[in-house]
């Protein structure tokens, strides 16, 4: 699936603006693969981002799609009400707490019809039926599991590769459920961890992620098993990248611990600590993406607004160490840090 990379660096799918045509070419052309994000996107939008990457570039390269979870039946009225002062404060009212499949059965037929070369999943395994038309036309699976349970689920599914996230990274926990009782939505592993616990259970390719932002990171997960590493928070503030810039000036302040929330989504994420999640974490349900919905007109009207306060500023933990400028500037510092690392440590194994 990723053998051929030049340089083992994927560009992780960053749903909501991030993950863009250019940032994924750009990728390509440096000899890393990339993704594009899917989450929240129509079938009509994402295919004018398949078609436009298409344009930029003939290198393969993926899409991630949401698999669709359990409707909640929790009363979400009392949450909408919490968050009615927000909405005022910015001259907007809550969204409506709708439950939706994110257009799956529609976005699923066109990366079909597409044969986009690789396709990712999160927040779950995709039904059989769904991996075998993708095998058909010719797409690779990579299924997301933060744990071996769920990595057994996705290779008794037909996954052709899994994307092991570690408990460090930025953004939605890629879990195929999600404990209402838990913050941070279920058992949690750090990333050498769960490479470990994983591979104990599976003889599929592994792709890392979770807080890498050095080549260093790079080299250590490679010699831990993964065939390639998974970087999203590491190109966050690329010059290709779609990030609000409300967003970026947060990430280069570098001066917020990150936390893991359902407040803006109601599903568990990571992202930088501000007024929205400390006032309304502790009491935001297990509800996704309604929630996502309701919080959506906070979101975009705080970020026009430049206020950083109630913005789902999703960013993992290594975030203060990632840098700016061009995809390829970013991917050739990671390749050359990865090199040295890998050679000034050689010669301690004998």
């Amino acid at each position: 699936m990723f053998d051929s990379l030049r340089v083992p660096v994927i560009v992780a799918p960053m749903a909501g603006g991030p993950s863009t045509p250019a940032l994924v070419a750009e990728a390509a052309r440096a000899g890393a693969f990339g993704f594009l994000a899917g989450g929240y996107l129509s079938a009509a939008s994402l295919a004018g981002q398949i078609d436009r990457t298409r344009e930029l570039t003939g290198e393969r390269f993926g899409v991630n799609l949401f698999v669709p979870g359990v409707r909640s039946t929790a009363d979400l009225r009392p949450y909408t009400e919490r968050l009615r002062p927000d909405a005022q404060r910015y001259g907007v009212e809550p969204g409506s707490p709708k439950w939706d499949d994110d257009a799956y059965s529609a976005k699923l037929d066109l990366l079909v019809a597409r044969r986009i070369p690789v396709v990712s999943f999160t927040f779950g395994v995709p039904v059989a039926a769904d991996i075998e038309r993708l095998h058909e036309a010719g797409s690779a699976v990579l299924i997301t599991v933060t744990g071996p349970e769920e990595a057994r689920q996705a290779t008794e599914a037909g996954a052709d590769g899994l994307c092991v996230q570690g408990f460090e990274a930025g953004g939605h926990r890629g879990l195929f459920t999600d404990d209402p009782a838990d913050p941070a939505g279920g058992q949690l592993h750090g990333l050498l961890a769960a490479l470990r616990l994983v591979g104990a259970v599976t003889d599929l390719p592994l792709v890392a992620a979770g807080g890498l932002v050095h080549g260093a990171d790079v080299a250590a997960v490679l010699v831990a098993g993964a065939v390639a590493a998974q970087l999203g928070t590491a190109f966050l503030r690329a010059d290709e990248a779609g990030t609000h810039e409300t967003q970026r000036r947060a990430l280069a302040a570098a001066g917020r611990p990150t936390a893991f929330t359902r407040a803006f989504s109601g599903r568990p994420a990571r992202g930088l600590v501000n007024r929205f999640l400390l006032e309304h974490s502790a009491e935001a349900p297990a509800a996704y993406p309604q929630l996502h919905h309701m919080s959506k007109p906070i979101r975009a009207a705080a970020g026009e607004a430049g206020d950083p306060e109630a913005m789902s500023i999703w960013a993992g933990q290594t975030y203060p160490l990632a840098g700016d400028g061009p995809a390829a500037a970013i991917i050739g510092r990671l390749r050359e840090q990865a090199r040295l690392a890998l050679g000034k440590n050689a010669h301690r194994f004998g």
